[in-house]
């Protein structure tokens, strides 16, 4: 098969299922990538997108299965319950690793299920990532071969992915509520893929490869085995991007209206981090800069009928013990357009150097319960039904 051939195979994959489909014009409402979404699924997205004109809700990856200094979770903590009195909004995990029992964080998948359940009992959303394995070699993640093309239709590791979808299906079959419904979910595969450290990152795939990846999932889950909880999100890095209001940049590899839900974007580089790389870099430019990529989210997600997020964030360590209310709150509070994101997510609470959340007794425990108390900001506590139109 010539090289030709397959990328044009793989850049139009499943043309024939969806080329019709139109995302609506801004003012006509927001409709679901799946038309045969749960009424569950198709009524978080009306209800974060309506919730997101006004306030913005806070989320933790990995929330409740361990916390620092704390790993094995089999009494209910949760460092961010125990610093303000409430969960997350947005409970953020992450089903790399999925041929194994325990996930890319050593989280047993059986004790996951168990947290996603308990999360979505309480009326909480749920986002799931996907740093998987690449490959047959089960190599980590951040392998450098040039694998996506090898994984859809066609490739050399096609039939090995595929299983690996099937996985991915059976865990996502997994999710049911008390009364045997589906669990919606923001799955945000693939992320990150304009840099460089992930298989199917810019350094392996060209655009059109990489939205043969996209689309070939997509496809398999929703048409082939027939899950229909999904909400799909993209998240560029905003640390590879030249300019935080490009909308080129921000739609790199964009795998296309009718396959998306969410306009996100990992963005820990204006919050802190290209300080640590860029010496010159002021606070001040920074701070400029972080409204400005949140505003480019929002004004692209508005253009195309889609709900803005920030997908990741975070300030590892907390080195800055009021940063959430200086580099986070305040930003979104003199900003009327950045802070139409629906939800922020902070990474996990590892261990004690790698951590995204206060813990108890850590010195940015009082601006956390500050953000908590903010009117703009939402826990768990505070979400309104999210299921129910």
């Amino acid at each position: 098969m010539s090289r030709l051939l397959l990328l044009l195979m793989i850049a139009g994959f499943g043309f024939f299922i969806s080329c019709n489909q139109h995302s609506p014009a801004i003012g006509e409402g927001f409709k679901t990538s799946d038309p045969l979404a749960t009424a569950e699924t198709k009524a978080l997205y009306e209800n974060l997108k309506a919730l997101a004109a006004e306030k913005v809700l806070f989320g933790h990856q990995d929330a409740l299965a361990y916390g620092v200094g704390r790993r094995d979770n089999k009494s209910g903590f949760c460092d961010v319950f125990d610093v303000t009195g409430s969960y997350p909004a947005v409970y953020g995990w992450d089903i790399g690793h999925i041929a194994f029992d325990t996930n890319v964080d050593s989280i047993p998948f059986n004790n996951m299920i168990r947290f996603i359940k308990e999360g979505y009992s309480r009326g909480g959303i749920i986002t799931i990532s996907w740093h998987e394995m690449h490959g047959k070699e089960n190599s980590p993640v951040w392998s450098d071969d040039p694998s996506p093309r090898r994984m859809v239709p066609g490739g050399d590791m096609h039939y090995e992915f595929r299983d690996r979808l099937k996985k991915v299906a059976a865990f996502f079959n997994e999710l049911k509520d008390e009364f045997g419904k589906p669990i919606p979910v923001i799955f945000r595969p693939f992320h990150e893929h304009n840099g460089d450290w992930f298989w199917w990152g810019k350094q392996n795939a060209t655009e059109e490869e990489y939205i043969g990846l996209w689309r070939y999932t997509f496809h398999y889950l929703r048409d082939t085995m027939n899950i229909h909880q999904l909400l799909y999100s993209t998240s560029p890095d905003r640390s590879r991007m030249q300019t935080a209001d490009d909308r080129r940049e921000f739609l790199y590899a964009y795998p296309g209206d009718d396959y998306v839900d969410f306009i996100g974007l990992d963005n820990y580089w204006d919050v802190g981090g290209s300080s640590m790389h860029i010496k010159e870099r002021t606070r001040k430019e920074e701070d400029s800069l972080f409204v400005t990529s949140l505003r480019t989210i929002v004004k692209i997600a508005e253009e195309k009928g889609k709900i803005a997020a920030l997908t990741e964030t975070g300030n590892n360590m907390l080195t800055q013990a009021d940063w959430f209310s200086e580099r986070i709150l305040k930003p979104l509070k003199n900003d009327a357009e950045a802070r139409k994101i629906a939800y922020f997510l902070v990474w996990r609470n590892a261990w004690p150097s790698h951590f995204f959340a206060p813990f108890p007794g850590h010195p940015a425990s009082q601006d956390f319960i500050d953000l908590e108390n903010e009117e703009m900001i939402i826990f768990e506590d505070e979400l309104p039904s999210m299921y129910k139109n």
